[in-house]
């Protein structure tokens, strides 16, 4: 049996979490047909039905069910507020459901916010699809002191109901085992009229009205009737209404607003509304009263206040990166690449035992294992960063500072929802530049996306420690912070002169709810850093495995294949010093560097990784350190190169991120074009100031 399961519900209900708890690992992601919206899809793993405790219900025993030749697909459909096609993730979610029809819609909601959540079941109910609601964050209902009557909730909805806790995996085996039933039963929602008076009556005169022409395309009709009377242009052409029918139908909706007063789609949203209300009065018992503040809202007096705010965020910004790169951040990667040096040397030692040829054990040693070693001892550091940002993301205070930064943001033609890529761009480029899409306009999603790569991706962070290492021992956290609010200010000069001239007018109005704050799980935490610390070392096996060769074989040979005498003679010399005379005037304008500002297009890393096999040396000896004053003659040219490094274009990933999600490579390449030229005007005011200066 082959069954499609879909995962709908409002964003911050615990979807993603659900969603990798059902399916494990094994996931697929790809993008949804004809628009660029991510889809994940993947094949839920067997759960156990085993002794368990459910929510505080007695531990039952159930027999472990063994479904034979069972193919479960789980789609997670992007999160969303209401059915009404407003954005692209509400047409895309809406059309998976109701054009591809899922064997069950499991609806996440978040049971501290009921409410607001049950205005998406509300209309999800009405699709005449099997579906069940799993009531997630029970956990924190009990602690709140609240209390759910799950089951005269059910009763009520007339779908069955499941009370879970994703974070802890609590509850899910119970859910698994009711969704399975209802699509093997195929049940469907109960009925239930949430009109009354005016609304009821024009509800059923447009019912009526359409019920032939829904059917053969496959709707409920009570859903099409609702949106047609909430004026749903998209359901009119799809519904493929004339003219005259469509003329009676604003006629009934005329005359329910007179009758009532209010506009066609208030008056549907306020009857949901009611109806929602009607029911939780009877289902939930609340311990505080309407008004009095929660822990996340005191909290949030402080962490959101006008003036302490953004001062708090920086402070936090600063601890992650003391923390990164300071003492213990230090003291890892010291002891992780000494590990990783002494596996050189143990390999050094058995291909001389072996009397292998020179070129051999050069490109081994010299070339492979020292440039791939080098990126790879700053793995730590890394995955120290993302831990530190995974438990910010995960608490919720990044949505308190996507919500700080609207007002900043809209000073250069954005808004608060352009924080989120540009914060996720500290992490990796290529992720944050495809959140873009969660921008309501393609002005603001190109708007961001060329801004995004000015924030210091993670794979920058090798060249800062070294560099910081090699030209500012004790004040590598200064060095850190100093790059990156570079990096910030450059963005915000940039988009202001974008607004000028390219992008006019305004951003989107920004809503966003903001998550009660938790305590980060260890399991969502460790998820996220363990993806990173995945994803750094293949990078660091495929793509600056190629390059680290390929510079070593361009080093070693001339032209005409001959070993090459000297550096300047071999293939790299030549055709970096074509190239030299650019940099020239940013203080390196020497083979070395230029060299490795261009196997840097390939990936940031390789930058550490090249300048590594070109001086033949590990990262943190001696020699690599004596070698870079050497290639940069002063501390303002590393300063300069780092400047450029920070601000240049982004590596060939990012690049074809852009032109995807742009839609063109002519925008692709201007945004190349203008952040390299910004990082080569940046880059020698700051060469050419500081030489004045120092």
């Amino acid at each position: 049996m082959r069954y499609t399961f879909a995962l709908a519900g409002n964003q911050n209900s615990g979807k993603t979490t659900l969603f990798n708890l059902l399916t494990g690992s094994n996931q697929h992601v790809g993008n949804w047909p004809g628009v660029t919206v991510e889809q994940k899809t993947g094949q839920m793993i067997h759960h156990h039905h085993g002794e368990s405790t459910h929510m505080g219900l007695p531990a039952t025993k159930r027999r472990a069910k063994k479904e034979e030749n069972l193919d479960i697909n789980i789609v997670d459909l992007p999160g969303i507020y209401s059915l009404s096609p407003y954005t692209m993730e509400e047409v895309i979610s809406r059309d998976f459901i109701t054009l591809e029809k899922p064997d069950v819609v499991i609806n996440i909601v978040d049971a501290t916010n009921l409410e607001r959540n049950l205005y998406l079941s509300s209309q999800l109910m009405e699709l005449n699809i099997p579906m069940v609601i799993a009531l997630n964050m029970m956990d924190e209902v009990r602690l709140s002191g609240d209390v759910i009557h799950v089951h005269k909730l059910e009763e009520k909805l007339g779908v069955p109901v499941i009370p879970i806790c994703a974070r802890k995996n609590e509850g899910v085996d119970e859910l698994v085992r009711r969704t399975m039933l209802v699509a093997q039963k195929h049940i469907l929602p109960k009925a239930a009229d949430i009109c009354a008076d005016e609304a009821h009556k024009a509800l059923h005169a447009v019912r009526h009205l359409i019920e032939e022409k829904a059917e053969k395309k496959g709707l409920s009709s009570r859903y099409a009737a609702t949106k047609l009377i909430e004026g749903d242009a998209p359901m009119t052409a799809f519904l493929e209404l004339d003219g005259g029918t469509v003329h009676i139908i604003d006629e009934i909706a005329g005359n329910m607003e007179k009758g009532i007063g209010m506009e066609r789609a208030a008056v549907i949203a306020d009857t949901r509304y009611n109806y929602i209300e009607g029911i939780l009065e009877k289902c939930v018992v609340r311990k505080n009263k309407e008004g009095a503040l929660g822990t996340s809202d005191r909290i949030d007096l402080v962490l959101t206040h006008k003036w302490l705010s953004i001062p708090l965020f920086f402070i936090a910004m600063f601890l992650v990166f003391f923390i990164t790169f300071g003492p213990v951040g230090g003291f890892i990667a010291e002891v992780f690449q000494g590990i990783i040096d002494s596996g050189v040397g143990l390999v050094s030692d058995w291909l001389m035992r072996l009397k292998v040829a020179d070129w051999v054990h050069n490109l081994v040693v010299d070339g492979i294992l020292t440039g791939v070693g080098s990126v790879l001892g700053f793995m730590p550091t890394i995955v120290l960063l993302f831990l530190c940002l995974a438990i910010l993301e995960d608490s919720g205070y990044m949505a308190r500072a996507a919500f700080l930064m609207d007002k900043p943001l809209r000073k250069i033609g954005l808004n608060g929802k352009s924080f989120i890529p540009m914060m996720m761009g500290f992490g990796c480029s290529v992720p944050a530049i495809m959140a873009s899409r969660v921008m309501n306009s393609q002005r603001d999603r190109r708007f961001t996306i060329l801004l995004t790569p000015f924030m210091s991706c993670g794979a920058k962070v090798p060249i800062y420690a070294l560099f910081a290492a090699a030209f500012f021992p004790g004040r590598e956290v200064l060095v850190m912070c100093g790059l990156y609010v570079l990096g910030i200010l450059v963005a915000i000069i940039s988009g202001l002169s974008y607004k000028r001239f390219v992008f006019h007018g305004d951003a989107a109005p920004f809503i966003m709810e903001l998550p009660s704050y938790r305590l980060p799980t260890f399991s969502s935490v460790f998820r996220q850093m363990t993806d990173k610390a995945k994803d750094f070392v293949q990078r660091a096996f495929t793509v600056i495995f190629v390059a680290t060769v390929a510079v070593w074989f361009l080093q070693s040979f001339t032209f005409s294949f001959e070993a090459a005498k000297t550096t300047e003679e071999s293939m790299l010399g030549i055709l970096a010093g074509a190239v030299a005379p650019v940099f020239a005037p940013l203080g390196f304008g020497n083979m070395a560097a230029t060299t490795a500002v261009v196997t840097g297009v390939m990936a940031k890393e390789s930058v550490v990784s090249t300048l590594s096999v070109l001086v033949g040396a590990d990262v943190n000896s001696g020699a690599m350190l004596s070698a870079m004053h050497h290639i940069f003659p002063s501390a303002m040219a590393s300063v300069s190169f780092l400047v450029f490094v920070l601000l240049y274009m982004p590596c060939v990933a990012a690049f074809a991120a852009m032109k995807r999600e742009m839609e063109s490579l002519k925008w692709a390449l201007a945004g190349v074009v203008m952040q390299t030229g910004t990082a080569w005007i940046v880059a020698f005011i700051i060469y050419r100031v500081g030489l004045w200066l120092f």
